[in-house]
């Protein structure tokens, strides 16, 4: 039996959102304003003003600067930290890349919003925070759109990624990379989640976000808007039966230690996207634009070897501290109950594309 009120006691301060946990928004525009002042050393620099890039010869070196929300070690960012190892390399030091993470240049929406405008060369950011603005993106934000890892692996590397990431120059931006962060679960204070009937009735915080409330409310479950930070202490409360979210996020919050029980459902498998300045994009030659799509890729690989084994490692600390995981989770019966869901999001663009990823899954490539 969880002893509550000596929990609540030990319990972590709070903490702002770990990724994935939020969808997010463009940056207002006081804060855009104050972002945009953080990079005025670097753009009088010249580093991040393309435009004086773009007649130089191709022996000039070039820094590409790139932001992070979430901090050092983590799986994005070391990927973009692998990408620009792999163009030194390749340039022979011409082409490099420098990462300012953990927030350092702005939050996600802000840094995205200045890339838009050509001020920053690269960021990573959630793709749900690109979904007022490209509508194509909204694909990858639906529910148990994926049976596993492997068949979002094989979408986001084929035609219909590549479809994705080219669909946002019509908006300032060039989609380089699609990195996929697992799937969602269920965790709970009492009992898991094998079938959408265990989800009646019971309060699962979600994030304030239409698609997510429509989804928990379409499984039986009574959908919970509420800040990360008041996760944990919900939890201990009672005010909340459990919660949704990625393993390392699960994990590095703690959450575990007050709700022991967690479902792989799987139930959204929303990536993030790595982008670049269409500005800076064009300016480069199509040989290095090429390279720089193939550092990318490169990229991708790296990004998913440390987010497997993140999650493996995340696995491990669960059971360790006596809790349990439930897998193997039949995805048919909670697949079924999507359709309100769908009808609701689902656009005319959109639909041709769901018919393409369900035969992805059934051929298995």
């Amino acid at each position: 039996m969880i002893d509550r009120n000596q929990i609540l006691k030990n319990a972590p301060n709070p903490k702002p959102p770990i990724h994935g946990t939020e969808p997010l928004a463009l940056a207002t525009n006081e804060d855009s304003i104050m972002d945009r002042r953080r990079f005025g050393g670097l753009m009088l620099g010249g580093s991040l003003a393309v435009s004086a890039c773009s007649n130089k010869a191709l022996s000039s070196k070039r820094v590409l600067y790139s932001t992070d929300s979430l901090p050092n070690g983590y799986p994005t960012v070391e990927a973009v930290r692998a990408m620009g190892t792999f163009l030194h390399e390749k340039t022979n030091g011409r082409l490099g890349v420098k990462i300012y993470p953990g927030g350092q240049l702005g939050s996600e929406g802000s840094t995205l919003e200045i890339a838009m405008f050509g001020g920053l060369d690269m960021t990573r950011t959630f793709s749900a925070a690109l979904n007022n603005i490209a509508p194509l993106t909204k694909l990858f934000s639906l529910p148990f759109l994926f049976r596993s890892t492997e068949h979002q692996r094989n979408v986001a590397d084929g035609d219909i990624g590549n479809t994705i990431l080219e669909s946002l120059e019509a908006f300032g931006l060039r989609g380089l990379a699609i990195y996929d962060t697992g799937g969602r679960g269920f965790y709970t204070t009492e009992t898991p989640i094998p079938h959408p009937s265990a989800l009646k009735g019971q309060k699962i915080r979600v994030p304030n976000s239409d698609i997510f409330l429509a989804t928990m409310r379409a499984l039986g479950a009574n959908p919970t808007p509420m800040n990360f930070s008041e996760v944990y202490q919900g939890l201990v409360q009672n005010v909340i039966d459990g919660a949704e979210n990625n393993w390392p996020s699960y994990i590095s919050t703690r959450h575990y230690e007050v709700a022991p029980f967690y479902s792989e459902t799987g139930h959204f498998r929303t990536p993030d996207i790595l982008i670049m300045s269409l500005r800076t994009w064009n300016s480069f030659s199509k040989e290095d634009q090429d390279l720089i799509m193939e550092a990318a890729r490169h990229s991708v690989g790296v990004m998913r070897s440390l987010w497997d084994a993140r999650v493996d490692v995340s696995k491990k600390t669960l059971i360790e501290h006596g809790g349990s995981i439930l897998t193997d989770i039949d995805s048919a019966p909670f697949r079924a109950l999507m359709e309100p869901v769908y009808k609701q999001f689902v656009t005319p663009e959109l639909k041709p594309f769901l018919t393409r990823i369900d035969r992805i899954a059934e051929q298995g490539t």
